[in-house]
C-alpha cells in the first residue's frame, strides 16, 4: 500500500525499522526540549501530514520502551487519524511517572500503525443473541 505523505521536519519519513515491524516510529519535531513533569499532558508535532486511502485508520501509540522506562505514553491510547484528517500528526504524551521527562527535536516519541477498517450499520433490534460469557463484564474471566 502506498500513502502520500508530507513532511515539513527535519527529520526522516516514518519507516519500519525491522521487517515485521508493525508501527512506524514517529519523531518530536519541536524548536526546543519539551519537558513533562509528573502527571503533565502535553501535544507534539511531528510535522507529519499523510493522505490515508479511504478504509484506512491509522493509530498512534505508545513507544513500549518509553512506556516501562520513563512512563511515558500516549494519551488517548490508541490515538486515531481518520482517512479525511489533513493536519498536522501530533502526539498527545504524557508523564505518568514520579519524575520529569524532557523530549528532545528528533526523539521518537509513538509509533503509528496504518489498519483496515470497516463501515459499520447498526440495525436497531429488541434482543441480540446470548452467549456463553453473558453479560459478563471487566474480570469476568477470573485471573486463572
Amino acid at each position: 500500500m502506498k500513502i502520500r505523505i508530507v513532511n515539513r521536519s527535519k527529520h526522516p519519513v516514518p519507516s519500519y525499522e525491522t521487517e515485521f515491524s508493525a508501527g512506524m516510529d514517529l519523531r518530536a519535531d519541536i524548536r526546543e526540549p519539551v519537558t513533562l513533569k509528573a502527571m503533565e499532558r502535553r501535544l507534539v508535532s511531528t510535522g507529519l501530514f499523510i493522505e490515508l486511502p479511504e478504509g484506512y485508520e491509522a493509530q498512534v501509540r505508545p513507544r513500549s520502551g518509553l512506556a516501562i522506562k520513563h512512563g511515558i505514553t500516549v494519551l488517548n491510547s490508541p490515538g486515531t487519524i481518520d482517512a479525511d484528517y489533513r493536519g498536522e500528526i501530533c502526539v498527545i504524551l504524557i508523564n505518568l511517572s514520579d519524575c520529569n521527562y524532557t523530549i528532545n527535536d528528533g526523539d521518537r516519541i509513538a509509533q503509528m500503525i496504518i489498519s483496515h477498517n470497516e463501515k459499520a450499520e447498526l440495525i436497531e433490534t429488541d434482543e441480540i443473541k446470548m452467549t456463553e460469557r453473558g453479560t459478563g463484564g471487566f474480570g469476568h474471566s477470573g485471573k486463572r
